[in-house]
């Protein structure tokens, strides 16, 4: 990093490099006056101003001329150059504020990479083409060490438990559904409750996994033992053993119907229900950028 050694007090303002360029280009006092929308008066002593910060002239002056001096033509580079600089940080920062630019970095397993963020992902990306989308699919158990780690600016996903450290914006509640090729014999449509459910061959993901814990309440409550016949790791996985018939698998509704072409019959889980919260997942006392915020708001809206 630059150490600038000189005071503030010592280096040229922003004014005075504007009234120096646009006198230097016009040639004229009252052109650039005219040009800046101030007095004459007001940048004569901007450019006397300069000169005595400087120690040195930058314009000769007579009645009739203003001729530049030779300090004036290498100075005007620098003044250009600066002035350039500073437009340039001011715009590449409204774009920054606005959204329109930079790099966000998401956390989603592997079922919200693929069900929740494709559509999201398209609708921002049509408004911001400049930002850098990276999602980074992670295992349900690794979703909150991902946050906590700072990899990511933000999680897609559920919390299964409260994490110190991590808030939540929920926008979506997913109801929990059976889901089966017809031939397994769940009702069409409708509900269907969990003392009934135990009649089925069943598919969920294994504890510790996902929504596991919620059905397992929801069947303590209900005073049924759920025949489950396969278990694993990834709730795709169980809604693709669904569509081989090997059973019903117990899957969020928003899942099932992503894969609505596949000819399952669905019942939403009842007495109780159960619901799987889908939320924006982010450090607590953390703000985010705008572009990361605009894609969380899109994330959040398209549910």
């Amino acid at each position: 990093m630059a150490i600038h050694k000189k005071p503030l007090s010592a280096l040229p303002s922003v004014r005075q490099l504007r009234a120096f360029t646009a006198v230097y280009e016009t040639g004229s006092v009252s052109a650039a006056a005219e040009q800046l929308a101030l007095t004459q008066p007001a940048v004569t002593v901007l450019l006397r101003e300069l000169e005595d910060r400087l120690g040195l002239k930058l314009f000769d002056r007579s009645t009739r001329a203003l001729r530049r001096t030779d300090a004036a033509a290498e100075a005007v580079v620098h003044a250009q150059r600066a002035l350039g600089e500073l437009e340039s940080m001011a715009t590449r920062m409204g774009e920054l504020a606005q959204g329109g630019r930079g790099r966000v970095r998401v956390a989603a397993t592997a079922t919200v990479a693929q069900t929740v963020l494709p559509a999201a992902l398209r609708a921002f990306l049509q408004r911001h083409p400049q930002v850098k989308v990276q999602v980074e699919e992670v295992a349900p158990d690794a979703f909150v060490e991902a946050l906590l780690a700072e990899r990511v600016d933000f999680g897609v996903g559920t919390l299964e438990a409260a994490a110190p450290g991590l808030e939540e914006a929920v926008f979506l509640r997913d109801p929990l559904v059976a889901a089966a090729q017809p031939a397994i014999g769940l009702p069409v449509g409708g509900s269907l409750g969990w003392r009934r459910l135990a009649r089925f061959p069943l598919i969920a993901v294994k504890p510790g996994y996902g929504v596991r814990r919620r059905i397992d309440e929801a069947a303590a409550a209900a005073g049924v033992s759920l025949p489950i016949e396969h278990e694993v790791s990834l709730l795709t996985t169980a809604l693709a053993m669904a569509q081989a018939g090997l059973g019903a698998a117990l899957v969020p509704a928003s899942l099932a119907r992503h894969q609505a072409g596949a000819g399952l019959v669905t019942c939403r889980l009842v007495r109780p229900a159960v619901e799987r919260p889908m939320a924006i997942v982010t450090r607590r006392g953390r703000s985010l950028s705008p572009a990361a915020q605009a894609l969380a708001d899109t994330v959040a809206a398209g549910a």
